[in-house]
């Protein structure tokens, strides 16, 4: 029986970290990669990630199972016109650009309705590039899949498979109503955040204090603005008349609130608060998707060498698995400096009680 055959046009963050999670859960597989940087596909060979890297598209890619455009938004089109004369009738081709319609209408176009299905994995990190990849990036995050009039079920079906044993979750959108969704969840949010950057570098003082005291708050709401800014600029161009639309409604509501500021509306300003909290702390109720519950503790240290040692070896001796530990830089809205995640809520309980006991002042972060 052949080996399947995953061909990847680009081998960034998203497109990396799916090579692997396939290559991880497929060992058997073949992959195939090309980037127009050819030192990223001779590392992802030496990784062991891809099977043997391509320096052009071309026929190298007629046999593939699958081929995966995974370039910004406007260059998944050119490449697309670019494998279509190799496209063997067994390939399932796919993208993973965050905006679907650009992409159907040209996949129409081109007659290929019968063996295109759209992906978008909803995932990924500020930082960018094949060297940041990894395969945990899609575990438990949705993956949309758009199809055609004619998409064939049992080809749907086999693509829902792939995406499972990548661990991540297959969810079936109409392309146009994803192209909203991601505009509001995703799109405005890159764009307010950039704003926001834009909003404190305009303003700040000549010795940039407010740079120098930017909070956890802040640098939290703005993280995503460290993202590419060429692919944001692609994405407000082939999306922009979902993210201008969400984009007037959010300035509509900022222009209301502002209003109540200005009017010292409390009662306005409580149900503004009050509201956004309830709905974003019922994201935490979903029993599956990509925001889960974390289990968070804050360690107030002292900034002494292994002061941070000692508190792991602490929880290690009592056999209390720690999922993640880090240093919180600024203190203004932290109650500790030593940032400590747990797996689970009986975990957590048992380093706040080991830890109290051992004289550490801990909180739980809510």
């Amino acid at each position: 029986m052949d080996r399947e055959t995953y061909g990847f046009i680009g081998l960034g963050l998203i497109g990396g970290s799916m090579a692997r999670a396939i290559k991880k859960s497929r060992p058997d597989c073949r992959i195939i990669a090309y980037t127009p940087h050819r030192e990223t596909v001779d590392t992802a060979k030496a990784d062991g990630i891809i099977d043997e890297p391509v320096y052009e598209i071309g026929a190298a890619f007629a046999g593939c199972d699958y081929i995966f455009l995974c370039a910004p938004v406007e260059l998944n089109n050119e490449n697309l016109v670019k494998i279509a004369p190799y496209l063997s009738s067994k390939t399932t081709l796919t993208d993973i650009g965050s905006v679907k319609n650009s992409i159907h209408e040209k996949i129409k176009e081109l007659g290929l309705e019968g063996q295109f299905i759209g992906g978008h994995p909803m995932t990924g990190t500020e930082r960018i590039g094949y060297k940041n990849s990894k395969a945990a990036l899609l575990e438990n995050a949705y993956y949309i899949l758009t199809k055609t009039e004619t998409t064939d079920e049992e080809r749907l079906q086999r693509y829902r498979d792939l995406v499972k044993d990548m661990g991540a979750l297959p969810l079936i959108v109409p392309y146009m109503q994803h192209d909203y969704i991601t505009a509001a969840i995703s799109h405005v949010p890159h764009v307010i955040s950039a704003s926001l950057v834009n909003l404190v570098k305009d303003n700040d003082s000549e010795d940039e204090l407010m740079k120098t005291i930017a909070a956890g708050g802040f640098k939290d709401i703005t993280r995503i603005s460290s993202s590419s800014p060429t692919m944001w600029q692609q994405i407000c161009n082939t999306n922009s008349y979902n993210i201008s639309e969400l984009l007037g409604k959010y300035i509509d509501s900022l222009c209301d609130i502002k209003l109540a500021i200005d009017e010292h509306d409390s009662n306005k300003l409580f149900d503004f608060f009050a509201s956004a909290r309830e709905y974003r702390e019922s994201f935490m109720d979903i029993a599956s998707g990509p925001i889960q519950k974390t289990y968070v503790l804050h360690v107030e240290i002292d900034d002494q060498p292994g002061r941070l040692a000692a508190v792991a070896v602490l929880l290690s001796e009592h056999s209390i698995n720690i999922k993640n530990i880090g240093i919180v830089h600024n203190r203004e809205y932290e109650r500790g400096t030593l940032r400590i995640e747990l797996h689970n809520r009986k975990g957590l309980e048992q380093a706040l009680n080991v830890l109290s006991e051992n004289g550490y002042n801990v909180a739980e972060r809510k």
